[in-house]
């Protein structure tokens, strides 16, 4: 009998690169975790911005007849700043006749009056709090292109044959040129009571009134009236508030119309309007 060894069984040969292959990778893998340490660190991802959505909806705006030049001028920068929004056309009248609208139901979501007492009336029906004062405004004497009624001061509204047109007692101009003309000591000789100062504007400027009083800022619309500064205006100034309504359809948009009114960019067009400071 042989007392040669047993052999060893062959190793087949495909096994070595296998084997090699997997210690490859193990070391590739270890020397990988080796080195994480000194690896930079995943970039964060950038955080989400913090600004809110693009103002987006209509907006009903109520304003005094004195502010319609200032007002369409203001919606068309805020459209512009807010391509997402739409001021729907803005509803301008007497302040007293647009806080009862509102106050019987209309569908508002901004009220800006010509005085603090009709919108004390929309605040006090639980419609609106805490209204901001963005704007001043005082009383003018107009006539006719030419005058040629011969009106000279505010005296000559009490002469009878003179056509004489002012706001209601009601609406903001009214209370002012009643307030204007006892400080005076005059009694105007009234044809005709306004609902409005647009319309004692437009009654002036078309011959159908030889004089009557309007707001500065609405005389200055017109080159077919002439002005006459009148003592003491100056010491009847109306004070314009402005508010949200607290059930408008848009709290939002109207939030930030209120707001760009009442900032740098709103007061830059009041003041180029001429309406004073608040």
């Amino acid at each position: 009998m042989s007392s040669s060894k047993p052999r060893k069984p062959d190793v087949p040969r495909s096994r070595l690169p296998r084997t090699a292959v997997v210690l490859a990778s193990v070391a590739l893998l270890v020397t990988g975790c080796a080195t994480g340490a000194d690896r930079a660190p995943a970039a964060t991802p950038a955080p989400a911005t913090s600004a809110g959505p693009e103002l987006a909806g209509g907006l009903t705006v109520y304003a005094a007849a004195s502010l319609k030049a200032a007002f369409d001028e203001l919606a068309t920068e805020f459209e512009a700043q807010h391509p997402s929004v739409a001021v729907h056309p803005i509803t301008y009248d007497g302040s007293s006749t647009l806080a009862t609208q509102i106050i019987e139901g209309a569908p508002v979501d901004v009220f800006a009056s010509a005085d603090e007492e009709n919108m004390q009336k929309v605040v006090g029906e639980g419609l609106a709090t805490d209204p901001q004062l963005f704007a001043t405004n005082t009383l003018v004497l107009v006539v006719p292109a030419g005058d040629p009624g011969g009106v000279e001061t505010l005296a000559d509204l009490a002469k009878t044959d003179l056509t004489v047109v002012l706001c209601a007692a009601e609406v903001p101009c009214g209370a002012a040129s009643a307030t204007l003309l006892s400080n005076a000591g005059v009694t105007a000789s009234v044809d005709s009571y306004e609902q409005n100062v647009t319309a004692v504007l437009t009654k002036v400027a078309a011959g159908e009134a030889d004089a009557g009083l309007v707001y500065v800022t609405d005389a200055a619309t017109r080159d077919d009236v002439d002005t006459i500064e009148v003592d003491g205006a100056e010491d009847v100034v109306n004070r314009y508030p402005i508010v949200a309504l607290s059930d408008g359809a848009g709290a939002e948009v109207a939030d930030a119309f209120v707001a760009f009114v009442l900032g740098d960019e709103g007061q830059k067009v009041l003041a180029a309007m001429g309406f004073g400071a608040p």
